[in-house]
Protein backbone atom coordinates (compact mmCIF):
# COMPACT_ATOMS: atom_id res chain seq x y z
CA UNK A 1 0.00 0.00 0.00
CA UNK A 2 1.41 3.33 -0.80
CA UNK A 3 1.12 6.40 1.47
CA UNK A 4 -0.09 9.46 -0.03
CA UNK A 5 1.32 13.15 0.85
CA UNK A 6 -1.51 15.34 0.37
CA UNK A 7 0.27 19.04 -0.51
CA UNK A 8 -3.01 20.41 0.84
CA UNK A 9 -3.73 18.94 3.86
CA UNK A 10 0.22 18.66 4.95
CA UNK A 11 0.11 15.13 5.91
CA UNK A 12 0.58 11.55 4.56
CA UNK A 13 -2.40 9.36 4.38
CA UNK A 14 -3.42 6.10 2.65
CA UNK A 15 -3.69 5.35 -1.28
CA UNK A 16 -7.34 4.37 -0.55
CA UNK A 17 -8.16 7.78 -0.30
CA UNK A 18 -7.08 9.10 -3.39
CA UNK A 19 -7.87 8.67 -7.08
CA UNK A 20 -6.26 9.40 -10.21
CA UNK A 21 -7.74 11.50 -12.36
CA UNK A 22 -5.54 11.29 -15.56
CA UNK A 23 -3.00 12.85 -16.89
CA UNK A 24 -2.28 15.99 -15.44
CA UNK A 25 -1.15 19.25 -17.31
CA UNK A 26 -3.18 19.12 -20.29
CA UNK A 27 -4.38 22.23 -21.83
CA UNK A 28 -8.04 22.55 -23.73
CA UNK A 29 -7.99 24.28 -26.98
CA UNK A 30 -8.69 27.97 -26.60
CA UNK A 31 -11.42 27.52 -29.07
CA UNK A 32 -12.98 24.32 -29.76
CA UNK A 33 -14.99 25.28 -32.38
CA UNK A 34 -11.89 26.30 -34.69
CA UNK A 35 -10.40 23.09 -34.64
CA UNK A 36 -10.25 19.83 -36.36
CA UNK A 37 -12.16 16.36 -35.52
CA UNK A 38 -8.89 15.09 -35.46
CA UNK A 39 -7.31 17.69 -33.34
CA UNK A 40 -10.12 17.11 -30.99
CA UNK A 41 -10.70 13.81 -30.77
CA UNK A 42 -6.88 13.77 -30.17
CA UNK A 43 -7.03 15.93 -27.22
CA UNK A 44 -10.37 13.94 -25.91
CA UNK A 45 -8.86 10.20 -26.35
CA UNK A 46 -4.93 10.51 -26.42
CA UNK A 47 -2.64 10.44 -23.48
CA UNK A 48 0.76 10.19 -22.76
CA UNK A 49 1.88 6.82 -21.66
CA UNK A 50 5.54 7.14 -20.92
CA UNK A 51 7.60 4.25 -18.97
CA UNK A 52 9.54 6.41 -16.51
CA UNK A 53 8.09 9.89 -15.17
CA UNK A 54 5.15 11.21 -15.36
CA UNK A 55 2.46 14.01 -14.19
CA UNK A 56 -0.71 12.64 -12.97
CA UNK A 57 -3.72 14.44 -11.37
CA UNK A 58 -5.51 13.24 -8.22
CA UNK A 59 -7.79 13.67 -6.09
CA UNK A 60 -7.97 13.53 -2.34
CA UNK A 61 -11.87 12.08 -2.08
CA UNK A 62 -11.97 10.88 1.60
CA UNK A 63 -10.02 14.07 3.05
CA UNK A 64 -9.71 17.70 1.87
CA UNK A 65 -11.27 16.22 -1.50
CA UNK A 66 -8.74 18.87 -3.47
CA UNK A 67 -7.31 18.24 -6.37
CA UNK A 68 -3.23 18.08 -6.98
CA UNK A 69 -0.95 16.85 -9.28
CA UNK A 70 1.60 13.89 -8.50
CA UNK A 71 5.01 13.01 -10.31
CA UNK A 72 5.42 9.05 -10.52
CA UNK A 73 7.52 6.71 -12.01
CA UNK A 74 5.40 4.65 -13.85
CA UNK A 75 8.13 1.72 -13.81
CA UNK A 76 8.77 1.39 -10.30
CA UNK A 77 5.63 2.99 -8.80
CA UNK A 78 7.69 5.51 -6.75
CA UNK A 79 6.00 8.59 -6.19
CA UNK A 80 8.67 11.87 -6.50
CA UNK A 81 7.04 14.76 -5.41
CA UNK A 82 3.03 15.86 -4.84
CA UNK A 83 2.56 19.87 -6.01
CA UNK A 84 -0.84 21.71 -5.56
CA UNK A 85 -3.02 22.62 -8.92
CA UNK A 86 -1.42 25.29 -10.77
CA UNK A 87 2.09 24.60 -9.52
CA UNK A 88 4.81 23.19 -11.75
CA UNK A 89 6.82 19.96 -11.42
CA UNK A 90 10.16 20.24 -9.97
CA UNK A 91 11.28 17.20 -11.38
CA UNK A 92 10.72 16.26 -14.77
CA UNK A 93 11.85 13.79 -17.09
CA UNK A 94 15.25 15.66 -18.68
CA UNK A 95 16.16 16.60 -14.70
CA UNK A 96 15.19 13.08 -12.95
CA UNK A 97 17.95 11.31 -12.73
CA UNK A 98 20.29 14.52 -11.50
CA UNK A 99 17.23 14.65 -8.91
CA UNK A 100 17.61 11.23 -7.68
CA UNK A 101 21.34 12.00 -7.12
CA UNK A 102 21.16 14.77 -5.31
CA UNK A 103 18.14 13.33 -3.40
CA UNK A 104 14.25 13.87 -2.79
CA UNK A 105 12.59 17.03 -1.81
CA UNK A 106 11.06 17.26 1.35
CA UNK A 107 7.45 19.17 2.53
CA UNK A 108 9.65 21.88 4.00
CA UNK A 109 11.26 22.40 0.63
CA UNK A 110 14.71 21.13 1.28
CA UNK A 111 16.47 18.04 -0.36
CA UNK A 112 17.45 14.52 1.51
CA UNK A 113 19.07 11.88 0.22
CA UNK A 114 16.79 8.86 -1.03
CA UNK A 115 18.85 6.54 1.22
CA UNK A 116 17.60 7.99 4.36
CA UNK A 117 14.00 9.13 4.12
CA UNK A 118 13.17 11.93 6.76
CA UNK A 119 9.70 11.98 8.28
CA UNK A 120 8.05 14.41 5.73
CA UNK A 121 9.83 12.78 2.78
CA UNK A 122 7.56 13.71 -0.33
CA UNK A 123 8.30 10.17 -1.33
CA UNK A 124 5.26 7.34 -0.77
CA UNK A 125 6.30 5.19 1.83
CA UNK A 126 4.99 1.89 3.01
CA UNK A 127 4.66 3.55 6.98
CA UNK A 128 4.29 7.15 7.42
CA UNK A 129 5.71 8.73 10.21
Amino acid sequence: MFHIFCPYCQEYREEEEFHPSGQAHLIRPADPASVSDEEWGDYLFFRDNPRGIHHEMWVHRLGCRKFFNITRDTATYEILETYRMGEQPSITAANAEVRREQGVQTADGGWQTVGAQPENSRLNEETPS
